[in-house]
């Protein structure tokens, strides 16, 4: 017997058993430590493996492919601090609610902390941002530790779908010597069971009980005057449901894009989709106080909406949640309900009674359509604005497509210009912990899901991981990117310390003067540069039916696009002035 079959046998049983539990897809960086999980995890016939180098694009990586596919990915490094640059985008796994299985080869006891080579205390070194951590025992040549290891295994990928899903640390110690046997016969089936896993988590949902559901049946059928707000969510059948509630209530429903609810076939009649424009009106949010406000998903991204919420802290607030999380920022809400979400919307609508048009919805939804018109005729007149990029793409986007988009302004831009489609056009970003690192590699990784994907980002968060682009060469992915530059920190522009001009370029601003095309093209990129709405139009078509990556840069300014904004913005005020002068 070879001295590294107890190993095989050992490491092959707990990849293995992650394949059964439905781990299909690994990211690997390379390394030594690592040897023979990477080599079993290649050699698996049902598992999915993609080489990414770097450790942080790698974890963004698989990141963006859980976000897209909502199952587990599992990611493999060696020891040392190959481990700590997972950091960041688990960070964010931790905060959006996605399931990794972050697996960290390791010294083996007696090495550590004395001094060895590419040893670092690995041991719970995500703290909380992790759901479990376990720091596995060292392989051995017995049944039960081949049925201990499956274990470990099947309740990593348990734990992380488990409400509120999220990363799990699993830390295997490793002598040498590394490499595995691959001659041995059973390679992958020692301690398998037969019929079945070796332990199956089952994930239940909360359900409202009777007596709560007949209290907020009162509460509801004695309000006239409600909304419905959605942040981010994904759940396919959520859309549908929660659209025939409002239906059911007459309460608009204020969408996040991010909510999944501007796209798709499901009814749109009560979907307001231009929200972050007009609650910027004092007017309006002084003589539109609810009644009540239900709850959804993440906090939404407009600030306006925020501060409109913050205005009225009396108004009655139910935030359902069916991970039974806390996603209450405002720390105004009056019930948080642990329910799963398309079950309540569900529920009550199999037991509210039927409510006509009144006068706080028609209202709401003239006023959306209102500045909506107005937002798409101002857009128009000018020329490469960055909110624009979010209305061409949105027409020339094909059905079943992604886009995922970079935070400051292009969140903000799709918050303000993605109207309600029919397209199926899935709506994505990083805003757990709302950072600009890793966004490229999480856009690749996402495109995995086989979808038309369209990366949508900013010149500093584009440069800030930028080795994230070798995925997409390596993996030979499909990805479009719409680099906006604007040379700097445009997000700042908008905020108070842009009014501090002596110190504001040097510590904000932050100018680079990059010429992205030589990066491009290191990364056997195809780069475009158009100089019209025409061109850009044309980029874009040119790229969704091409191969590989993609890049398409526009050069805007930054000064301009807060003029343009502001303009929008004050020119939508005065209809809404308008609007309700007029009595309505």
């Amino acid at each position: 017997m070879k001295t590294t079959d107890k190993l095989t046998n050992y490491i092959g049983a707990f990849v293995d058993e992650l394949v059964r539990v439905g781990v299909e897809n690994v990211v690997i960086s390379p390394g030594s430590r690592s040897t023979p999980i990477a080599i079993l995890m290649a050699e698996h016939d049902e598992m999915k493996t993609y080489m990414n180098i770097d450790e942080r694009s790698a974890a963004f990586f698989a990141l963006g492919m859980a976000k897209s596919q909502q199952k587990p990915v599992a990611l493999l490094c060696t020891s040392g601090t190959a481990a700590a640059n997972y950091y960041p985008a688990i960070v964010e796994a931790h905060y959006s609610r996605i399931p990794l299985i972050v697996i960290t080869a390791d010294r083996p006891h007696e090495l550590r902390d004395v001094g060895a080579p590419q040893a670092i205390d690995q041991t719970h070194l995500y703290g909380k941002h992790v759901k479990w951590f376990v720091d596995l025992a060292l392989p051995e040549e017995t049944n039960e530790m081949n049925r201990y290891v499956r274990t470990v295994a099947a309740r990593a990928a348990g734990k992380a779908m488990s409400a509120p899903a999220g990363p799990v640390h699993l830390n295997v110690p490793l002598r040498e010597p590394l490499v595995p046997n691959l001659t041995l016969p059973d390679l992958f089936t020692q301690g398998r069971k037969l019929h079945n896993k070796q332990v199956n988590v089952v994930l239940g949902t909360s359900e409202l009980e009777e007596t709560q559901l007949s209290e907020i049946v009162a509460v509801l059928e004695m309000r006239k005057k409600g909304i419905i707000i959605c942040g981010e969510l994904y759940d396919d059948e959520f859309a549908h449901s929660v659209t025939m509630l409002a239906e059911k209530l007459q309460f608009p429903i204020l969408a996040d894009p991010l909510s999944q609810l501007r796209s798709g076939t499901h009814s749109k009649e009560m979907i307001i989709d231009s929200y972050d424009a007009f609650l910027r009106n004092q007017e309006f949010t002084t003589a539109f106080v609810p009644e009540i406000i239900i709850r959804f998903g993440a906090m939404p991204v407009s600030k306006a909406l925020l501060l409109y919420l913050k205005k009225h802290p009396d108004v009655l607030q139910f935030v359902i949640d069916g991970d039974g999380g806390w996603r209450e920022p405002t720390l105004l809400a009056d019930e948080m309900i642990f329910c799963q979400e398309t079950s309540f919307c569900q529920t009550l609508v199999n037991h509210l009674p039927e409510k006509a048009a009144t006068k706080w919805s028609t209202s709401w939804l003239e006023i959306n359509q209102l500045t909506k018109k107005h937002l798409g005729e101002r857009v128009e007149e000018h020329s490469l604005f960055e909110g624009r990029v979010i209305q061409e793409l949105q027409f020339a986007l094909p059905e079943h497509s992604l886009m995922f988009v970079g935070n400051s302004m292009p969140i903000r831009d799709l918050d303000s210009f993605f109207i309600t489609t029919e397209k199926d056009i899935q709506l994505m970003a990083n805003r757990g912990a709302n950072g600009i690192d890793g966004v490229v590699s999480s856009a690749i990784g996402a495109s995995t899901s086989g979808r038309n994907t369209v990366l949508v980002i900013g010149d500093l968060s584009f440069y800030h991981d930028l080795n994230g682009l070798l995925a997409a060469k390596l993996n030979e992915l499909d990805l479009t990117v719409i680099l906006i530059n604007n040379d700097g920190g445009g997000i700042f522009s908008f905020l108070p310390q842009s009014r501090e001009e002596k110190h504001f370029e040097y510590l904000f601003g932050t100018p680079s003067g990059i010429e992205f095309e030589h990066a491009i093209n290191m990364y056997n990129g195809h780069y475009m540069n158009p100089e019209s709405w025409a061109g850009f139009t044309e980029a874009v078509e040119k790229s969704i039916h091409s191969k590989g990556l993609s890049v398409i840069e526009l050069k805007t300014n930054r000064l301009e696009n807060v003029g343009y904004h502001q303009n929008l913005w004050n020119r939508v005020s005065q209809e809404i002035n308008d609007y309700l002068t007029k009595g309505h």
